[in-house]
């Protein structure tokens, strides 16, 4: 599920943005359907403005993606909309704050996430990792046109952890019909089978944001763009370049015909048609229902570096009534 950048492919992406325009990946639009439309599903959505809002994290976080430890009971924000990724554990600062400038209308809470060790709790590794936070799930059939919706305030560059690659995810699970080989003997067994056996799994679509440390630019600036999970062929593929700082709306929405749309603005304005950027068939296969929304905030995991510190507001997920 976290999008392994190796040196290459980070500097590929640095000479596309450095020296020519990106083509943003989309198809012919189907039933675009824009995120926020519709009721908002009740128990899946948080605005913070309770200052009384707390994470309670029970550490030590589990690191099953790493060392195959699931650490029970695991954190659990006091509203019971928020808990903690069996798979990878919280980040290691989950807390409500002020809402930054140019924030929402009105909107006095906002939610901090900061994570230092995203691997095995209290250790350090020579690769990147991430922590995942959680949101309270609703199964919703892409008949009803689901989506999700969230502000994110993305900082200033100076004040971004020092490299390229992966900072921050906003994510979905969704599940759909997934091909896979039958093994060898039940190959033989089923002699006029293709080979393939089809069963509903759940996948893991979403925005994550990279940022190109100038270190690394061949044009010595800092920049930010966001890359996206999946295209038809199940690869990630460049979305919009990330030109200012500040709040920004997020959203997916997952339609009848099985596609996802991918939508990005800046402020904190409502999104509209013409802030999708990209409709797929996310690994070839279509979209059956969706599940939940989560975040993801990833650093170096070397015991001392930081992540960028990301603020997040009002997520929340809707539907369409028949």
């Amino acid at each position: 599920m976290f999008l392994q950048w190796n040196r290459f492919f980070s500097r590929y992406c640095l000479a596309l943005l450095a020296g020519t325009s990106i083509l943003i990946a989309g198809v012919e639009l189907h039933a675009q359907v824009t995120p926020g439309t519709g009721t908002r599903v009740d128990g899946c959505w948080d605005d913070f403005e309770d200052e009384s809002w707390e994470f309670i994290t029970n550490l030590p976080k589990s690191s099953t993606n790493v060392d195959k430890q699931t650490r029970y009971p695991l954190g659990q924000s006091t509203n019971s909309i928020w808990t903690e990724s069996a798979k990878r554990g919280q980040p290691d600062v989950i807390q409500r704050i002020p809402t930054p400038a140019g924030g929402l209308p009105g909107s006095k809470g906002a939610l901090l996430m900061k994570t230092l060790h995203t691997g095995v709790p209290g250790q350090g590794s020579r690769g990147t990792n991430q922590d995942d936070l959680i949101m309270q799930g609703s199964m919703i059939s892409v008949s009803y046109s689901p989506s999700v919706v969230t502000r994110v305030y993305i900082p200033p560059f100076e004040e971004w952890e020092d490299k390229t690659g992966t900072s921050f995810g906003f994510r979905a699970a969704v599940k759909a019909p997934m091909k896979s080989k039958r093994s060898r003997s039940r190959r033989r067994f089923f002699s006029r089978s293709s080979g393939y056996s089809t069963k509903i799994e759940t996948i893991y679509l979403g925005m994550f944001i990279q940022f190109n440390s100038k270190t690394d630019s061949p044009n010595g600036e800092d920049s930010a763009m966001f890359v996206v999970r999946a295209d038809t062929m199940g690869q990630d593929f460049i979305g919009p370049e990330i030109k200012q700082t500040g709040w920004w709306t997020l959203g997916m929405s997952f339609t009848p015909d099985g596609r996802t749309h991918y939508y990005a603005s800046p402020g904190v304005d409502p999104l509209t048609p013409a802030d999708r950027f990209a409709s797929h068939l996310p690994y070839g296969t279509r979209i059956q229902s969706f599940h939940t929304a989560f975040f993801n905030v990833c650093n170096q995991d070397n015991g001392r570096t930081w992540s960028t510190e990301w603020i997040i507001d009002d997520p929340a997920m809707y539907y369409i009534g028949r």
